[in-house]
C-alpha cells in the first residue's frame, strides 16, 4: 500500500468516532503533523523550487509572482499550519 493510502485511511479511522475527546484530537494532530505535512512539505518544494527556476525566463509581475509571492505564500502557509499544530501538541502536552 503507499504512503498516501495510509495516512488517508490513518485519518479516517480517527476521525470516525462518536465522541471527540481531547486524545482523539492529538491523534489526528499527530497524524497530520507527522504523514501529512512531510508529504505537503516535499510538493510545496518541488512547486517553489520549479516556479522559481521558470522565474529566471520571465518578465514583469509574472517575474514576481514565480519568483517571490507564489513561494512566499505556499511555504508560509506551510510553516504557519506546521507551527499552530506543533504548539497545541506541545501546550497539550505539558497540560
Amino acid at each position: 500500500m503507499s504512503k498516501w493510502t495510509d495516512v488517508r485511511d490513518n485519518v479516517v479511522d480517527a476521525l470516525h468516532v462518536d465522541d471527540v475527546t481531547e486524545d482523539v484530537k492529538q491523534r489526528v494532530t499527530n497524524t497530520i503533523l507527522s504523514g501529512v505535512m512531510p508529504v505537503i512539505e516535499n510538493a510545496v518544494d518541488s512547486f517553489c523550487a520549479t516556479t522559481k527556476e521558470q522565474s529566471k525566463t520571465e518578465s514583469g509581475w509574472c517575474k514576481i509572482r514565480d519568483g517571490i509571492v507564489l513561494p512566499l505564500v505556499m511555504q508560509g502557509c506551510v510553516y504557519v499550519v506546521k507551527l499552530v499544530l506543533s504548539k497545541t501538541v506541545a501546550q497539550t502536552a505539558t497540560a
